[in-house]
């Protein structure tokens, strides 16, 4: 039997933040991000009965299945980091943080600008991750879930650009959220992250 999916719980403080109502946090953690969570129950059970021996790579059960397991869960990752990483006193980063994205980048000024235009180019999420091969952070992009992950590197900080994360506060302008997240990045999660990374 499919192990159970239980959606975390949003941080306290996700719905007191400048910029970014509680109802467009309540109904993205309630609506969007449960809703994944069910899914991707309601998918792994279907992997169960579905028949390996029956897998083809232009249409199968199995195939399908699989594709959109990958879809959900990475819903569900994704928007846990990001949401963990939200409720905080935001300005410049701090800790090891800081001296990361300066290794990385030369500045916080150029990692930061680079950070924005990822944002304002990106069709779903920028990813902020550390590649163990070259030891540096970078803005990646996905234009949904399961697009354009970076093998061997690991998440430290996650943007939501989907329209969802910000329509109901800004309609379709994405440049005021993005300063609003900028606002509320709890550096103190992300400098745990980078803490525990394995390297």
């Amino acid at each position: 039997m499919a192990q159970e999916y239980i959606a975390k719980p949003l941080k306290e403080s996700c719905l007191r933040m400048e910029g970014l109502s509680q109802q467009l946090i309540d109904e993205h953690y309630n609506i969007l991000y449960k809703g994944y969570v069910n899914k991707l129950n309601e998918i792994r059970g279907k992997l169960e009965a579905a028949d390996p021996s029956k897998g083809n790579q232009t249409y199968s059960d199995i195939r399908e299945l699989k594709v959109e397991e990958s879809f959900a869960l990475n819903a569900i990752k994704l928007h846990e980091l990001y949401f963990e990483n939200l409720g905080g006193a935001g300005g410049q980063a701090t800790g090891q943080a800081l001296q990361l994205i300066e290794q990385s980048f030369g500045s916080y000024a150029s990692w930061e600008a680079d950070l924005k235009g990822s944002a304002m180019a990106a069709r779903g999420w920028v990813v902020v991750a550390y590649d163990r091969d070259d030891g540096k952070l970078h803005n990646y992009i996905a234009d949904s879930h399961n697009s354009y992950g970076v093998w061997n590197a690991v998440p430290v900080l996650i943007l939501d650009t989907y329209e969802h994360a910000y329509g109901l506060d800004y309609g379709v302008k994405r440049a005021p959220y993005i300063e609003a997240f900028m606002k509320n990045l709890d550096w103190e999660v992300v400098n745990k992250r980078i803490a525990e990374l394995p390297r």
